[in-house]
């Protein structure tokens, strides 16, 4: 079985990508959540109080400063597993979009969430999907890609093989002239 996270080399600019994206999301959660918990809502309501334009109670502001939290710790240790958790919360948080649009306007809706925290949900949700998606899934990802070369050993191992031989300098023997100034 290929495990992808060993495969990508220390120094590649994919790892800056995902680190960035767990670190845009968790800034954005952290202001977010210290937000709410500054303006003293209540911890369970399920009406909630406005933050930044959507619907907070306590518990979400816990939850978003405890996620930001998890996403500060993914970016710290970048690479494979910053693009890993970014792809999952990606989904979570798409996931906890649609539960909380199911829940909306029901004693259910213990995050107090409204139609703006949903399309919070979603966008936020693809943007941690995409930055954790990139450079790692696609149809057509270039050849020099560690995470081809890990899914195409073969292939890989051909074309680096054929790289070599193109890049080996090509013996050709010399043409052997009498020098005018050669001794006789």
């Amino acid at each position: 079985m290929v495990r992808l996270q060993d495969h990508l080399p220390v120094d590649h600019r994919l790892r800056r990508v995902y680190r960035w994206g767990s670190i845009l999301s968790a800034v954005t959660l952290l202001v977010f959540g210290i937000l709410g918990l500054l303006d003293s809502i209540p911890f369970f309501s399920t009406q909630g109080e406005r933050v930044m334009g959507m619907s907070s109670n306590g518990l979400l502001s816990v939850t978003s400063i405890v996620v930001g939290v998890f996403l500060l710790i993914a970016a710290k240790i970048g690479g494979d597993f910053a693009s890993t958790v970014n792809m999952v919360m990606g989904g979570v948080f798409i996931l906890a979009g649609l539960l909380g649009l199911a829940v909306m306007d029901t004693k259910a809706n213990f995050l107090a969430f409204g139609l703006s925290n949903v399309f919070f949900s979603f966008i936020v949700g693809l943007i941690m999907m995409t930055f954790g998606m990139y450079g790692r899934v696609n149809l057509y990802l270039p050849y020099d890609n560690p995470y081809y070369q890990a899914r195409h050993p073969e292939e890989a191992a051909r074309r680096e093989e054929a790289m070599a031989l193109t890049a080996a300098p090509k013996a050709t023997p010399k043409a052997v002239t009498k020098s005018p100034y050669a001794a006789h």
